[in-house]
């Protein structure tokens, strides 16, 4: 039975309601008695259509059935059943999620675009040799960019995402499982997203795939019940219909994308006769994602699956044939560019930044890392908004490698086994280690001697090579540059006794030749600084000697005089020039008072035989701002090149003779 109690007004001439109203005007007609429809049981009513017609009061739609009397405003549809139709709308509900990033300093809604972000990054097919692994850990400055260069070329099987599913070169198969393998911080899951990105927009994987869902594994730790597939998925009721025909029968055309494998707190080593026999049976989240990773359901259904690089060896054996392996090796030369030029939207703005940080080599080297490159880009606004453009110098590579640790362990790091400041020290003590033998890789046995659960550890990489008939697993940091940051961190935080005596012993091995100790010493002289010090008891609670301080600074102060002396020399007889050094270790600490004393005694600056890289002149052009007169600057030999005067203008232009 159709009733209703209120007016309907007028007839097919009867004025329309004004936009956005739905009611008469004040004219409208005076109230009409109430209409009523009525059905005997198991006979059909058509409801009227009513045009130009406004309605007052309320109107309701009952209908009742052997016994039955239910009512409702509207009627519910059903659900859409066209998977095409549920695809789009599927796609249209995700989107939104993927469009927008939020950063790791964003505020409550704050959000940058996807676009405004993502940079093409470096990825490779092939296992690289461990002589490849250690020049890609120890290369500095240049010569890491030019080996990841290298590592584009075709022999190093260089790979973009929309290769990803293609057939693989050695078989001519085509994958069902695909690894993308990258350390923290590299990009992983800013990847993943953009992979979602782009399917949604059709650009992407078009044709290959009709369907992709995204299982994030920080997610799937905190599912507690049983659950099929389909729940995980975590779809609309109304969407399940039309996904589930399109997982029975085309399972084919269906992609699964898993983010954060190594994140995963359950063991996936699940009894075969314990597994889901299909996508709709309810089971233990670890066992319904087991069976989904080994190919026990869906087998033929795709997998794209990021992980850091300590859980290579677990997803080896566990998913489904055939595989490719790719690894993310970070941003190449011109993806740093490419960043930058997305960061800073002003075009004067980005030459400013990107000018300013290819002029430090070192810091340039560790953009080749994207979350390096973020908090690059983060810091340089800062002094931009800030009115200091024109004091680039107070990025030091010591304050960007604290805030690289703080970031890792605040947003890349669950379930540690100690408590943070316990874990930086014994990371500085493995550091330390491999920085006095000269070495870059570990041995497992050697890394749990000093490390517990190494593999949860974001600052540690871990490699596996072939050896004879078996693997051997070795450990490595990120970079040499951060084994030396630890190692210093590991100094500059022991208690005032053991840190004196380990300073003392490291300087020492440095001035008797020991040349690779000098990073770890400018780290100290970063270290020391006030303001970074206060920040690292804040954020990592750790406390800096005062010990140290007093100490580092007897010993520049002590060799800067005697270096300044031998540059006042006709002759300049001091075995290699120490100039550079002594600059180096002031711009770390960057603290004015120290800085003054060093400088009084420099009135010529005569470096022999002494190439300048770009960093040098960076350096020299802050050091001596506080100079109180530099009489002469002698330059010969020591390959300047215009861009090179260009960053040694000040000094120049404020000494009294140039040689």
């Amino acid at each position: 039975m159709w009733s209703g109690n209120g007016t309907f007004g007028g007839s097919d001439n009867s004025p329309s309601p004004a936009p956005g109203e739905f009611g008469g005007s004040d004219n409208s007609p005076s109230p009409a008695p109430g209409v009523s429809i009525s059905s005997c049981h198991g006979s059909h009513v058509s409801v009227p259509v009513l045009s130009n017609t406004s309605v007052q009061g309320d109107v309701n739609i009952s209908y009742s059935c052997s016994g039955v009397d239910s009512s409702a405003s509207m009627v519910t549809p059903k659900p859409d059943t066209d998977p095409k139709s549920v695809i789009l709308a599927y796609k249209e509900s995700i989107l939104p999620a993927y469009q927008t990033v939020q950063e790791y300093n964003s505020l409550l809604d704050e959000h940058v675009l996807l676009q405004d972000r993502y940079t093409q990054l470096l990825m490779v097919q092939k296992h690289r040799p461990q002589r490849e692994r250690v020049e890609e850990i120890s290369s500095r400055g240049d010569a890491l960019h030019q080996v990841l260069t290298t590592r584009e070329r075709k022999d190093y099987q260089s790979i973009s995402v929309k290769q990803f599913f293609s057939r693989m070169d050695t078989t001519g198969d085509v994958p069902r499982a695909v690894v993308l393998q990258g350390h923290p911080g590299m990009g992983k899951s800013f990847a993943a997203q953009k992979i979602m990105h782009d399917w949604v927009l059709g650009t992407l994987f078009a044709g290959t795939f009709d369907v992709a869902f995204h299982l994030e594994c920080k997610e799937l730790n905190l599912c507690r019940q049983e659950k099929s597939l389909i729940e995980l998925l975590s779809l609309e009721s109304s969407f399940q219909p039309a996904m589930k025909e399109v997982l029975t029968k085309s399972p084919q055309k269906v992609l699964f994308l898993v983010d954060g494998f190594d994140e995963l707190r359950f063991s996936l080593e699940v009894p075969r006769l314990s597994l889901p026999s299909d996508a709709f049976t309810r089971a233990p989240v670890e066992a319904t994602l087991s069976a989904l990773l080994r190919g026990h359901i869906l087998s033929k259904s795709s997998l794209l699956v990021t992980s850091r690089s300590t859980a290579s060896d677990r997803l080896n054996t566990l998913l489904k044939q055939p595989q490719r392996f790719t690894e993310i090796l970070g941003f190449s030369e011109e993806g740093v560019q490419e960043y930058f030029q997305r960061f800073f939207k002003d075009e004067k703005l980005n030459s400013w930044a990107y000018d300013s940080i290819r002029s430090n080599e070192s810091l340039f080297a560790a953009c080749f890392i994207p979350i390096i490159c973020w908090i690059v880009c983060t810091v340089l606004r800062e002094h931009f908004e800030e009115g200091r453009e024109d004091q680039m110098e107070l990025t030091t590579t010591t304050s960007i490698f604290v805030h690289f640790v703080s970031t890792l362990l605040e947003h890349h790091c669950r379930g540690l086994s100690q408590p943070v400041p316990t874990l930086l020290r014994s990371l500085g003590q493995l550091a330390e280690r491999g920085i006095l033998e000269q070495q870059v890789l570990f041995e497992k046995k050697q890394v749990e001697e000093m490390v517990s659960d190494p593999e949860s550890v974001p600052f540690l990489c871990k490699s596996l090579w072939k050896k004879t008939l078996g693997k051997k697993t070795m450990f490595s940091f990120m970079h040499l540059s951060f084994q030396e940051f630890f190692t210093a961190l590991s100094y500059a935080t022991a208690d005032e006794e053991e840190c004196r005596s380990r300073v003392e012993n490291l300087l020492q091995r440095e001035a008797n030749g020991d040349r690779h100790l000098l990073p770890v010493i400018q780290f100290l002289f970063g270290l020391s600084n006030t303001e970074l010090a206060s920040t690292l008891t804040e954020t990592l609670s750790l406390s800096i000697s005062h010990t140290m301080h007093t100490q580092l600074e007897e010993w520049l102060l002590r060799l800067n005089s005697d270096i300044s002396e031998f540059h006042k020399g006709d002759i300049f007889s001091f075995n290699r020039d120490r100039s550079v050094d002594i600059f180096s270790c002031l711009y770390e600490h960057h603290e004015e008072e120290l800085m003054r004393k060093a400088m009084a005694a420099w009135e010529i600056f005569r470096p022999q035989c002494t190439t300048l890289s770009k960093t040098d002149c960076w350096v020299l052009r802050y050091c001596f701002q506080y100079c109180p007169e530099i009489r002469c600057v002698h330059l010969t030999n020591c390959n300047i090149t215009a861009e090179k005067l260009r960053m040694l203008m000040p000094l120049i232009s404020s000494c009294n003779e140039l040689e």
